[in-house]
């Protein structure tokens, strides 16, 4: 039966160029769908990963109680003392803690591709900042100065929004900012940001408060103390999530979204294919009609007629599925977009073809070859030899 099912393959492989118009349709069908399928769900992937490498288990984010993200958070001077006394931040080699006052505004930038305003995040930070996050580099120009209306630019929204060259000065919040440098840090959502001192963009906005705490505590262990110190201090109500649970929460509903149209998309797109695959395995069976009746009139058996005609489907679904995903991952991978993400303002990321998207592609496309396949194959097992020698 093996023998038999091996040289029926091939025997249909072999006639593939005899029906290569019908076979371009399952082809072409299944490429598209798992183009579409790839470089829809690759925003959701390059958007949690952006997200993803902005968190590190050891460092921690503490907001308002009651507060969702740091746009809608309010600390006071006297919270920020409460929480510099718990236990479990590391300290630098001077024995200073290594907490960063955070406060974050959104300010109007034109795009550069529009030349339309669009928000972009400003968060002030504190003179700790670059020993919190040593994943941020500046890779051109100088760091700003304290008590100074300069910023840095993340490169990612320095590809996406006007002025944010060095030396350039921008004029917001009823100032003038000069843009002193621009940073990378690993390719995160701080890269979509402008960073400035605290104290200065407090000064600018004219607010008392702070939006969080981001601290660095010296062992990932030290979360679960750190935490019970602060939400039991009864002068406080906090909010202490480690950076990779925020940054997870705030990626959870875009990406949801993401997730759900693109499947939506690929599922509709997935119907056209697989009746495209029926008829055109109908249309291979009928062609080959009188070949296969012969076959069976020799002496094989109807299973591994059947098991052949549904390999060539899955054969060309797999082919279909290799272009589509060559070709999702030429154009989409690595694309920089931007797009408004949950509390924030616009976040830049670079879409990601993962394997883990394109192994899925190739298991919608398999089963579409042979969901595609099957149908024509138990009809070429379920008309009569004599039958099909006569109609051929």
């Amino acid at each position: 039966m093996l023998r038999q099912w091996l040289r029926l393959s091939a025997m249909g492989m072999a006639s593939l160029p005899n029906r290569l118009g019908a076979s371009s349709v399952i082809v072409i069908g299944i490429a598209c769908v798992v183009a579409v399928f790839i470089s829809v769900l690759a925003m959701s992937a390059g958007f949690k990963h952006t997200l993803a490498d902005s968190a590190r288990p050891d460092r921690v984010i503490v907001l308002r109680g009651g507060s969702d993200a740091e746009l809608n958070s309010n600390l006071t001077r006297e919270d920020m003392d409460a929480i510099a006394d718990a236990p479990g931040i590391a300290k630098d080699s001077a024995g200073h803690i290594l907490l960063s006052k955070e406060l974050i505004t959104v300010v109007n930038v034109p795009k550069i591709d529009t030349g339309v305003d669009s928000n972009l995040t400003l968060r002030g930070v504190g003179l700790k900042s670059s020993e919190i996050r040593p994943e941020l580099r500046i890779v051109e120009g100088r760091a700003f100065r304290p008590a100074v209306r300069e910023l840095i630019a993340g490169v990612g929204a320095a590809k996406q929004f006007r002025g944010l060259a060095v030396g350039n000065v921008l004029h917001f919040r009823n100032a003038d900012w000069t843009v002193t440098g621009l940073f990378s840090s690993n390719g995160d959502i701080h890269e979509s940001e402008l960073l400035a001192d605290v104290d200065t963009v407090a000064s600018s906005i004219e607010r008392q408060g702070y939006s969080s705490a981001v601290a660095l505590l010296t062992t990932a262990e030290a979360f679960a103390a750190f935490k019970d110190a602060l939400t039991s201090n009864p002068q406080l109500t906090v909010e202490v999530q480690r950076e990779t649970e925020y940054y997870a929460k705030q990626s959870a509903q875009l990406t949801t979204i993401i997730d759900v149209i693109g499947n939506l998309v690929a599922l509709i797109m997935a119907f056209g294919a697989t009746f495209g695959a029926l008829n055109s395995m109908y249309s291979a069976v009928a062609a080959r009609g009188k070949e296969l009746a012969t076959l069976r009139a020799m002496g094989f058996s109807p299973l591994p007629v059947l098991l052949s005609v549904m390999t060539e489907a899955l054969i060309l679904a797999l082919l279909g599925a290799i272009i589509g995903a060559l070709v999702a991952w030429l154009v989409f991978n690595g694309h920089t977009a931007s797009t408004l993400g949950g509390a924030f303002a616009q976040v830049v990321f670079k879409l990601a073809v993962t394997p883990h998207l394109v192994s899925e592609a190739i298991l919608w496309a398999c089963f579409i070859g042979l969901l595609g396949g099957l149908f024509p194959a138990l009809r070429s097992i379920r008309v009569s030899v004599s039958e099909a020698l006569r109609t051929s």
